[in-house]
């Protein structure tokens, strides 16, 4: 199969400083976009993710940039031939660690006090697609004009279903976290040619609906549109999107 992969991030119309980033497999992502193309037959790992950082003055920019660099040298250091439950355990151990790390960090300098940062992923190894999330940004799946949120968010307004509470978070990396946990799984069966993924911040789909972001997906837009439609909207906080359109 072919991905297609788009990938944008944009400070929005309210901030100062861009604290989220976008790896797309060894391209990292902030106030840029970019475009590339992978084919499954050449590459048998495959790396997409997005983090959305938190904390004061850029600590926010630093706690999403150190995971994503982190993430990409331990996914490419991983064995070959892992069973699947293994694949998964190792990930959740390199979330224990790279969160002990930013804790750390976080305590070194006042400038990185409180820092950190949430994570969503899509990763190809040994022929076989996981997913996994730890935070509110999110994980979508776009098929036959449907959109579905495959990802669950980590935070009060999803635990109470009430929205007076936004912005605050039950998991993330570092940020004061103590027990922070990784949602993944296997999600080969849901990768099919025609399927558009789509990864992002709530800096989406908080000023966005997901109707309006479907239709945009299904007339061939790519992050970079998502993006604006946020700004257009009011752009309240940092966007970014990773598009990937699955050919076969």
């Amino acid at each position: 199969m072919k991905f297609n992969i788009s990938a944008a991030s944009n400070v929005g119309r309210v901030r100062t400083n861009n604290e989220d980033m976008v790896l797309v497999n060894d391209i990292y992502v902030r106030d840029s976009e970019c475009q590339a193309t992978f084919d499954t037959d050449q590459h048998d790992r495959l790396l997409f993710a997005l983090a959305d950082g938190m904390g004061g003055h850029n600590a926010g920019e630093v706690a999403s940039s150190d995971t994503l660099h982190n993430l990409q040298y331990f996914f490419g250091d991983l064995p070959i031939a892992l069973h699947p439950e293994q694949v998964m355990d190792e990930m959740r151990k390199w979330l224990d660690s790279i969160s002990l790390t930013i804790d750390s960090k976080s305590k070194s300098a006042p400038k990185f006090n409180g820092m950190g940062t949430t994570l969503v992923s899509i990763f190809l190894y040994d022929n076989q697609y996981y997913w996994m999330n730890c935070g509110d940004s999110r994980f979508l799946h776009l098929r036959n004009g449907r959109l579905q949120q495959i990802s669950k968010d980590h935070s009060l307004d999803a635990i109470t279903g009430r929205t007076e509470h936004s912005y605050i978070l039950t998991n993330c990396i570092g940020g004061g976290c103590q027990d922070c946990y990784l949602d993944i799984h296997p999600c080969t069966t849901m990768i099919q040619p025609g399927d558009t993924l789509l990864l992002c911040s709530d800096g989406l789909y908080d000023m966005v609906t997901d109707l309006t972001v479907s239709k945009h997906l299904d007339q061939g837009d790519g992050a970079n549109d998502l993006c604006h439609l946020a700004c257009e909207a009011g752009g309240a906080d940092n966007v970014s999107c990773c598009v990937i359109r699955i050919e076969q």
